[in-house]
């Protein structure tokens, strides 16, 4: 996956492109050696927003070479995307290419058929029209991103950032994800679970009950905390916890914070030493059986794995 492709075209988005091309071609110094070459490519010149001009790097053909390929939000979603666009997306993926979309690049994905038979996500104002022109597509409205492996897509505007960031979790590690994250000044981690549900947004009020509760879990992650302790400081009733979490953050309280558990655990995996016995009882899992079933569960691969793979990916 070292050679990012930006598809560019008449009618995408500035936003969502700037964004992926900050995400991949500023690599944070401890995997400077390793990372990404950044293409970006075009028929020809693009006008993006019908405002700025961008002289890409290279012709649509080279998407067929590169290891992944970012398609950008489409500004009208009522106009269908130029098909040479879409058929050398399509010869990419068939070429074993990771393809991605940001916000309404998704109907560009859909277009070329990546999406069928899959789930899919999009800008939730656009997602109704995925749904209806693109009926093989299962569309979800609640996600900020969804993973199927070689076909990602992203819901709109800051979730794009998010699947970015995703995208370099998973080649380079949370350190690296963490040091862009931390370089852009966003969260570097907002998913939570398989289905990619946010874990920790930022409440809209100081006053959220939730506004001091999730900041104070994440600090406690090696305790033996339980929904109870978590409803006292809030000072809520667990019901009504629950209620809260649901709306907030799309899971349990319970769920949430076994997917905090995990997440430190893969970065003590990476950047410590430490054995799984000691980050069992570091990350709350109690024990070393317990943190590979978690784990596996949520992550898709046993601990030593994700350590072997990522403790050598940020030493090259």
């Amino acid at each position: 996956m070292s050679t990012v492709a930006l598809a560019v075209t008449d009618g995408i988005l500035h936003f969502e492109l700037s964004l992926a091309h900050e995400v991949f071609s500023s690599p944070p110094p401890a995997a400077a050696a390793s990372w990404y070459e950044l293409a970006v490519c075009g028929a020809g010149p693009v006008c993006t927003d019908g405002r700025f001009l961008l002289q890409p790097d290279a012709g649509l053909d080279r998407l067929a070479t590169a290891g992944t390929v970012i398609v950008p939000g489409w500004a009208d979603v009522d106009v269908p995307p130029p098909p040479d666009l879409v058929e050398a997306v399509r010869a990419a993926h068939r070429a074993g290419a990771r393809v991605a979309s940001l916000c309404t690049g998704a109907f560009v994905l859909a277009a070329a058929g990546l999406l069928d038979g899959r789930r899919a996500t999009t800008h939730w104002a656009h997602t109704g029209d995925l749904a209806a022109r693109h009926p093989e597509v299962d569309v979800d409205p609640d996600v900020l991103y969804i993973d199927n492996g070689s076909v990602l897509t992203s819901a709109g505007k800051a979730a794009a950032l998010d699947l970015c960031l995703h995208l370099v979790r998973r080649d380079h590690g949370s350190a690296a994800a963490n040091a862009i994250a931390r370089r852009l000044v966003v969260p570097p981690h907002r998913p939570g679970g398989q289905a990619q549900f946010v874990a920790a947004p930022v409440p809209e009020r100081p006053d959220h009950p939730l506004g001091d509760v999730l900041a104070w879990a994440s600090a406690r992650l090696d305790r033996p905390l339980t929904v109870e302790d978590m409803a006292r400081r809030a000072n809520l009733s667990s019901r009504h916890l629950g209620r809260h979490f649901r709306a907030m953050t799309g899971t349990t309280p319970l769920q949430w914070l076994l997917t905090q558990r995990v997440h430190r655990a893969q970065e003590l995996l990476e950047t410590t030493d430490d054995g799984i016995d000691a980050i069992a009882e570091a990350t709350g899992m109690g024990t070393a059986a317990t943190l590979r079933r978690h784990f596996h569960r949520t992550v898709g691969v046993p601990p030593d794995a994700y350590r072997r793979t990522f403790r050598t990916a940020a030493a090259r």
